[in-house]
Protein backbone atom coordinates (compact mmCIF):
# COMPACT_ATOMS: atom_id res chain seq x y z
CA UNK A 1 0.00 0.00 0.00
CA UNK A 2 1.08 3.58 -0.62
CA UNK A 3 2.30 5.44 2.46
CA UNK A 4 2.37 9.20 2.77
CA UNK A 5 4.57 10.69 5.48
CA UNK A 6 3.11 14.09 6.28
CA UNK A 7 2.51 16.82 8.82
CA UNK A 8 -1.21 17.73 9.04
CA UNK A 9 -0.56 21.47 8.54
CA UNK A 10 1.90 21.05 5.67
CA UNK A 11 0.48 22.34 2.41
CA UNK A 12 3.14 20.46 0.46
CA UNK A 13 2.04 17.21 2.06
CA UNK A 14 -1.62 18.05 1.51
CA UNK A 15 -1.05 18.43 -2.24
CA UNK A 16 -0.02 14.78 -2.41
CA UNK A 17 -2.75 13.59 -0.04
CA UNK A 18 -5.36 15.49 -2.05
CA UNK A 19 -4.21 13.93 -5.31
CA UNK A 20 -4.17 10.44 -3.83
CA UNK A 21 -7.79 10.98 -2.80
CA UNK A 22 -8.82 12.49 -6.14
CA UNK A 23 -7.37 9.42 -7.87
CA UNK A 24 -9.33 7.16 -5.53
CA UNK A 25 -6.20 5.31 -4.41
CA UNK A 26 -5.81 3.43 -1.16
CA UNK A 27 -3.11 4.86 1.05
CA UNK A 28 -2.08 5.19 4.66
CA UNK A 29 -0.92 8.32 6.44
CA UNK A 30 2.10 8.49 8.71
CA UNK A 31 2.21 11.70 10.72
CA UNK A 32 5.67 13.14 11.32
CA UNK A 33 6.09 15.30 14.42
CA UNK A 34 7.86 18.31 12.93
CA UNK A 35 7.54 20.42 16.07
CA UNK A 36 9.64 17.92 18.01
CA UNK A 37 12.14 17.37 15.21
CA UNK A 38 11.13 13.88 14.10
CA UNK A 39 11.95 14.85 10.50
CA UNK A 40 15.61 15.15 11.51
CA UNK A 41 15.75 11.70 13.12
CA UNK A 42 18.07 9.08 11.71
CA UNK A 43 15.20 6.87 10.60
CA UNK A 44 13.39 9.66 8.75
CA UNK A 45 16.57 10.95 7.09
CA UNK A 46 16.90 7.54 5.48
CA UNK A 47 13.62 8.33 3.69
CA UNK A 48 14.41 11.95 2.91
CA UNK A 49 17.97 13.18 3.49
CA UNK A 50 16.67 16.76 3.41
CA UNK A 51 14.55 16.12 6.51
CA UNK A 52 11.24 17.41 5.14
CA UNK A 53 7.73 16.20 4.43
CA UNK A 54 6.08 14.92 2.37
CA UNK A 55 7.59 11.56 1.58
CA UNK A 56 5.68 9.20 -0.70
CA UNK A 57 6.45 5.50 -0.36
CA UNK A 58 4.88 3.38 -3.09
CA UNK A 59 5.84 -0.17 -2.20
CA UNK A 60 9.43 0.85 -1.51
CA UNK A 61 9.75 3.47 -4.25
CA UNK A 62 10.46 6.73 -2.41
CA UNK A 63 9.78 10.28 -3.63
CA UNK A 64 10.29 13.30 -1.39
CA UNK A 65 9.20 16.33 -3.39
CA UNK A 66 5.51 17.16 -3.72
CA UNK A 67 5.58 18.15 -7.40
CA UNK A 68 7.54 15.03 -8.33
CA UNK A 69 5.03 12.97 -6.35
CA UNK A 70 2.14 14.48 -8.34
CA UNK A 71 3.87 13.68 -11.63
CA UNK A 72 4.64 10.13 -10.49
CA UNK A 73 1.08 9.42 -9.37
CA UNK A 74 -0.39 10.89 -12.56
CA UNK A 75 1.98 8.86 -14.75
CA UNK A 76 1.46 5.60 -12.88
CA UNK A 77 -2.19 5.67 -11.85
CA UNK A 78 -4.00 7.92 -14.34
CA UNK A 79 -4.76 7.71 -18.05
CA UNK A 80 -3.58 11.19 -19.02
CA UNK A 81 -6.50 13.19 -17.60
CA UNK A 82 -4.45 14.88 -14.88
CA UNK A 83 -1.22 15.17 -16.88
CA UNK A 84 -1.84 15.28 -20.66
CA UNK A 85 1.03 14.09 -22.86
CA UNK A 86 0.89 16.74 -25.58
CA UNK A 87 3.71 19.26 -25.51
CA UNK A 88 1.60 22.37 -24.95
CA UNK A 89 -0.46 21.08 -22.04
CA UNK A 90 2.50 19.30 -20.45
CA UNK A 91 4.66 22.42 -20.57
CA UNK A 92 1.90 24.65 -19.21
CA UNK A 93 1.37 22.24 -16.32
CA UNK A 94 5.10 22.21 -15.62
CA UNK A 95 4.99 26.00 -15.62
CA UNK A 96 2.39 25.94 -12.82
CA UNK A 97 4.31 23.29 -10.88
CA UNK A 98 7.26 25.67 -10.96
CA UNK A 99 5.09 28.59 -9.87
CA UNK A 100 3.78 26.51 -6.97
CA UNK A 101 7.29 25.76 -5.71
CA UNK A 102 8.62 29.27 -6.28
CA UNK A 103 6.16 32.18 -6.31
CA UNK A 104 3.39 30.54 -4.27
CA UNK A 105 5.96 29.17 -1.83
CA UNK A 106 7.54 32.62 -1.45
CA UNK A 107 4.14 34.30 -1.17
CA UNK A 108 1.05 32.76 0.51
CA UNK A 109 2.97 29.78 1.89
CA UNK A 110 5.59 32.00 3.53
CA UNK A 111 2.94 34.38 4.90
CA UNK A 112 1.32 31.37 6.55
CA UNK A 113 4.66 30.28 8.01
CA UNK A 114 4.96 33.66 9.69
CA UNK A 115 1.59 33.47 11.44
CA UNK A 116 1.58 29.74 12.23
CA UNK A 117 5.20 29.09 13.08
CA UNK A 118 6.78 32.50 13.66
CA UNK A 119 9.05 32.36 10.60
CA UNK A 120 11.49 35.26 10.45
CA UNK A 121 10.30 37.23 7.42
CA UNK A 122 8.98 40.73 6.82
CA UNK A 123 5.22 40.11 6.98
CA UNK A 124 4.24 43.26 5.11
CA UNK A 125 6.62 42.51 2.27
CA UNK A 126 5.44 38.90 1.99
CA UNK A 127 1.78 39.91 2.04
CA UNK A 128 2.38 42.48 -0.71
CA UNK A 129 4.24 39.89 -2.75
CA UNK A 130 1.37 37.47 -2.23
CA UNK A 131 -1.25 39.98 -3.31
CA UNK A 132 0.72 40.78 -6.46
CA UNK A 133 0.84 37.09 -7.30
CA UNK A 134 -2.82 36.50 -6.53
CA UNK A 135 -3.79 39.34 -8.84
CA UNK A 136 -1.84 37.71 -11.68
CA UNK A 137 -3.50 34.35 -11.01
CA UNK A 138 -6.91 35.99 -10.73
CA UNK A 139 -6.37 37.62 -14.12
CA UNK A 140 -5.24 34.29 -15.57
CA UNK A 141 -8.47 32.66 -14.40
CA UNK A 142 -10.65 35.22 -16.17
CA UNK A 143 -12.83 33.16 -18.54
CA UNK A 144 -10.98 29.98 -17.49
CA UNK A 145 -12.41 27.09 -15.49
CA UNK A 146 -9.07 25.62 -14.41
CA UNK A 147 -5.45 26.72 -14.66
CA UNK A 148 -4.67 24.64 -17.77
CA UNK A 149 -7.23 23.47 -20.30
CA UNK A 150 -10.87 22.67 -19.69
CA UNK A 151 -10.45 20.10 -16.92
CA UNK A 152 -8.55 19.80 -13.65
CA UNK A 153 -4.87 18.84 -13.83
CA UNK A 154 -2.05 18.46 -11.36
CA UNK A 155 -1.42 22.17 -11.93
CA UNK A 156 -4.60 22.88 -9.97
CA UNK A 157 -3.65 20.36 -7.28
CA UNK A 158 -0.21 21.92 -6.87
CA UNK A 159 -1.53 25.47 -6.61
CA UNK A 160 -4.66 24.83 -4.55
CA UNK A 161 -3.62 24.32 -0.95
CA UNK A 162 -1.49 27.35 -0.14
CA UNK A 163 -3.83 29.64 -2.04
CA UNK A 164 -6.90 28.23 -0.27
CA UNK A 165 -5.15 28.74 3.08
CA UNK A 166 -3.81 32.20 2.30
CA UNK A 167 -6.15 33.73 4.92
CA UNK A 168 -4.12 31.92 7.58
CA UNK A 169 -1.28 34.21 6.53
CA UNK A 170 -3.51 37.29 6.88
CA UNK A 171 -4.13 37.50 3.14
CA UNK A 172 -7.74 38.07 2.15
CA UNK A 173 -9.06 36.25 -0.91
CA UNK A 174 -12.18 38.41 -1.09
CA UNK A 175 -10.85 40.71 -3.86
CA UNK A 176 -9.98 37.75 -6.07
CA UNK A 177 -13.35 36.53 -7.25
CA UNK A 178 -11.98 34.35 -10.04
CA UNK A 179 -9.71 32.57 -7.58
CA UNK A 180 -12.56 32.06 -5.12
CA UNK A 181 -14.68 30.44 -7.83
CA UNK A 182 -11.74 28.28 -8.95
CA UNK A 183 -11.25 27.07 -5.39
CA UNK A 184 -14.92 26.12 -5.20
CA UNK A 185 -14.60 24.12 -8.42
CA UNK A 186 -11.69 22.13 -7.02
CA UNK A 187 -13.53 21.58 -3.75
CA UNK A 188 -16.50 20.17 -5.67
CA UNK A 189 -14.40 17.45 -7.35
CA UNK A 190 -15.13 13.86 -6.39
CA UNK A 191 -12.61 12.73 -3.82
CA UNK A 192 -11.69 16.22 -2.63
CA UNK A 193 -10.34 16.41 0.91
CA UNK A 194 -9.35 19.61 2.65
CA UNK A 195 -6.34 20.32 4.79
CA UNK A 196 -6.73 20.86 8.49
CA UNK A 197 -7.22 24.56 9.21
CA UNK A 198 -5.35 26.55 11.78
CA UNK A 199 -7.10 29.06 13.99
CA UNK A 200 -4.24 31.47 13.41
CA UNK A 201 -4.69 34.14 10.75
CA UNK A 202 -7.20 36.93 10.54
CA UNK A 203 -7.99 37.57 6.89
CA UNK A 204 -11.32 36.52 5.43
Amino acid sequence: MIKLYRYPLSGNAHRVELFLSLLGLEYSLVDVDLLNGEQKSESFLKLNPFGQVPVLDDDGFIIYESSASLVYLAKKYDDGHWLPEDAQHASMIQQWLSIATSRIAAGPATARLITLFGANHDANEVIQRSNNLLQVINNHLENRIFLVGDGPTIADVAAYTYIAHAPEGNISLTPYTNIVEWLKRIESLKGFIGMQKSKVGLAA
